[in-house]
This record gives structure tokens, C-alpha cells and sequence, in this order.
């Protein structure tokens, strides 16, 4: 069954859980920039093996469904509808053949994710589908979409809600996300803190910083207080880390995210931690973000609380790979 690309939207792309096992030849692992709503999505459809998505970056892409196919967004507010039906996010939503879904402008958030059963037949590449585009490689063509082009998914029999004329797919809790425009994100020091001085340190943690309009998968680029170094923060290139904040030689901070390089030569001030990253990944040009120092012994004291609670095979999974 296909889904054909009316409306592409200035940035989406095919992503699954990421490309693994490739640092040491100079490719990172792509994948979801918002990892929590990205498995959101999957858990909905009942992909837990991987599966493709979509990733919609500030607005929406707009998909015409050539057959019957259960579906679910998440993520950025983005208005879904389903010929002119609204659909609420989280929610599976049967389509069938000749029904139309048109996600807007993100309201509240920055990225989408769209999510069908059985995921987006793309080619495996390097035992990944997500789309790398600095390298030109996985999900389709190496590239973000563009209006006209046709995606496959697996045939399906109908299921999940059904939405018709004036109505509204509502979830059972009504909780949806609200990210809204100003975020603080727990940070762990270095590795390369002790390139920056007291001031510069105290800056770092008490300034707020904007997220400029040159973020992009890469890295989260912020505007803000210079952060003062020692005597520059050139450094021999050593590994990034998702979440890895580099400071180069302005002294404005750089959050290095999905597609990031996988070494770099900037002295790298702290290490956002992975729970927190799904927050940077829903910021807007212009949205503020704060930082908090805490501690590795406290991170991982929130850790063990967590696995002590009854969790799924499929979260003890995420964790394995993931963190």
C-alpha cells in the first residue's frame, strides 16, 4: 500500500531508531531527534521492532493514504486532520483509501512524528532506514522529502479509532504535551570543563540562551552571555556525545543532537543528560533554554529508581541501546 507525499513541509524525514555501530568510521546514528515521542508513536501502532516513521520539523507534511492503514501522530502540536477532521495526538487512527492527513504549523513544539503499522518500507541501509543528510544516505534517497513522492507500507486490515464528519479522536487521558517556549535541561560538567574559567562556568549555568534560527539536526545552536574560556577552546578532536554542549571560539554554546559529527575539536563544557534531550529536540528559533548542573551519582540514583519499578521488554530494550 502507498502513501502518496502531497505536501512534504520544509523538513520532514524517514527515521527509526538510529544507525548503531558505525562511530568509529565518522557516521553517527541519526535517527529520532525527540526519542520519547518517536516511541510514543511506535508503542501506539504496535512497532516495537524498529519500524520507520516520519519526522516533521516545524510544519507538517500533508499524506494522501492509497489503502486502509492504522496511524498515529505525536510530538509538536501540529493540528492534524484527517479530511478536515481533527485528530488528537497519541491516539491510532484508521485511514482508508483517498482519506487525506494534513499536519499544519507546529503550535506548541517543533517536531512531528508520524507513525503507521507496520512502519515505512525504505531501504535498510547499513542496518538502518533513518535518513542521515549530511551523508546522503538511508530513508529515501539520502534526502528530506519532497511533494510528489510515493512511501511504502505494508498492507492492512482496517483498526484503531475511526474518525468521521465533526468529530474529534480524543485519548482516554486527554494528556497531551505541552512544551511551550522556555526549557531547563539538567547537565553533567565536561569533559572538558576545566578549559573554561569560574566566570565562564557561572555564565554557563545562570545566563538563559535562544535557540537560533541555524539549529538544525545537527546541533541546537544558542544565542546568549559569552562563556569565558582559559585561553581558547581548541582542543584535539575527541568524541561527541549526544548532548554534548561544544563552546568554539565565540564562546556561544552548541548542543550537538541526532545527526551531530562524531568527533569535534571544541573544548565541550557539559553533557546534557539523556532524559532531558527530547526537550531540547522540541525548541523553536527564539525559544529560551536554561541549564541546572547535577551530579553523575544523582543521575544514576534516578536511574536505579526507575529500573526498580516493573517496566516491559520493550523498555529494558530502549535502555540497552539507547542509554
Amino acid at each position: 500500500m502507498n502513501i502518496e507525499v502531497i505536501r512534504s513541509g520544509p523538513l520532514t524525514t524517514v527515521q527509526d531508531r538510529g544507525r548503531f555501530g558505525y562511530l568509529r568510521s565518522g557516521l553517527g546514528p541519526s535517527g529520532p531527534m525527540d526519542r520519547d515521542a518517536f516511541e510514543e508513536a511506535a508503542r501506539a501502532v504496535g512497532n516495537e521492532n524498529g519500524e520507520a516513521g516520519l519526522e516533521m520539523t516545524l510544519f507538517g507534511a500533508t499524506l494522501k493514504f492509497g489503502g486502509p492503514c492504522t496511524f498515529v501522530v505525536t510530538g509538536a502540536d501540529m493540528g492534524a486532520k484527517l479530511d478536515g477532521t481533527p485528530v488528537q495526538r497519541g491516539v491510532p487512527v484508521t485511514a482508508f483509501a483517498g482519506q487525506t492527513l494534513a499536519c499544519g504549523f507546529a503550535a506548541d513544539g517543533c517536531r512531528g512524528y508520524f507513525a503507521v503499522r507496520g512502519g515505512i518500507d525504505v531501504p535498510v541501509v547499513m542496518n538502518s532506514r533513518s535518513t542521515n543528510l549530511k551523508c546522503r544516505l538511508g530513508g529515501l534517497d539520502g534526502r528530506s522529502l519532497k511533494d510528489g513522492d510515493v512511501l511504502r507500507v505494508p498492507d492492512q486490515a482496517a483498526s484503531g479509532e475511526q474518525v468521521s464528519a465533526g468529530s474529534t479522536v480524543a485519548s482516554e487521558t486527554g494528556k497531551q504535551p505541552v512544551y511551550g517556549h522556555s526549557v531547563t535541561v539538567r547537565v553533567i560538567r565536561g569533559p572538558q570543563d576545566d578549559y573554561f574559567t569560574a566566570a565562564g562556568m557561572a555564565t554557563f549555568l545562570s545566563s538563559s540562551y535562544k535557540v537560533s534560527v541555524q539549529s538544525d539536526r545537527m546541533g541546537i545552536r544558542l544565542e546568549g552571555p559569552m562563556i569565558e574560556s582559559r585561553g581558547g577552546t581548541d582542543i584535539v578532536s575527541d568524541g561527541i556525545a549526544f548532548g554534548s554542549v561544544q563552546v568554539p571560539a565565540g564562546g556561544q554554546p552548541i548542543i550537538l543532537m541526532a545527526d551531530r559529527q562524531t568527533t569535534g575539536g571544541y573544548a565541550k563544557i557539559a553533557t546534557v543528560v539523556t532524559a532531558d534531550l527530547p526537550l531540547l529536540a522540541q525548541r523553536k528559533p527564539g525559544d529560551e533554554v536554561h541549564f541546572t548542573e547535577v551530579t553523575v551519582e544523582e543521575i544514576q540514583k534516578e536511574i536505579r529508581r526507575k529500573a526498580a519499578k516493573p517496566v516491559s521488554i520493550f523498555g529494558i530494550l530502549r535502555g540497552l541501546f539507547w542509554e
